[in-house]
């Protein structure tokens, strides 16, 4: 439970920074928003029970489609696919009984005081990025992974993406 709150403390004090780390002491590049630890952990992406659901989404917004148990991203206005397989598995039941606070965001970036653009996390520079978490072989190495969740794999060079049940992989 510590964990969970110094990560929201985390996440509210860095509303106020342009660069943020997160499991590590400082970013390892100028041209990075939020960057993530070395441990064998991933992020985890916005639960929606439907994509058509998701309204006022723009253009780059990542989600877990828990209805189809699909990652998706937006482009161009329309939901893409970053699932290979559909047998995923989803317990919603910690998220069932609760409502959303469309105001609840957490924005990073200079402009983050102004920003007003929908969505949990927000990273407001238009020069930065985020950096994934970097896990070596997730399939092997993250041994509990949750549904929705994205790592990016330097050893095979590629975006791997966890439905609840099988690893999709994506190689540029």
């Amino acid at each position: 439970m510590n964990k969970i709150y110094i990560f929201l403390l985390s996440l509210t004090i860095s509303s106020a920074y342009s660069q943020v780390a997160l499991g590590k002491g400082s970013i390892s590049n100028p041209s990075v928003s939020l960057e993530f630890g070395t441990e064998n952990r991933g992020i985890i992406l916005p639960w929606v029970n439907s994509a058509a659901a998701v309204t006022g989404a723009v253009n780059g917004t990542l989600i877990f489609d828990s209805a189809d148990k699909k990652v998706k991203y937006l482009k161009a206005g329309s939901w893409f696919d970053l699932t290979v397989d559909t047998t995923g598995t989803v317990d919603t039941s910690l998220q069932n009984t609760l409502s959303e606070l469309p105001s609840s965001t957490v924005a990073i970036g200079k402009t983050a005081a102004n920003n007003t653009t929908p969505g949990i996390l927000v990273l407001t520079d238009k020069d930065k990025a985020m950096v994934l978490p970097k896990v070596a072989n997730p399939h092997l190495n993250i041994v509990n992974p949750s549904a929705g969740m994205m790592v990016y794999d330097p050893v095979n060079k590629q975006l791997d993406v966890f439905n609840g049940a099988v690893w999709s992989f994506w190689k540029p």
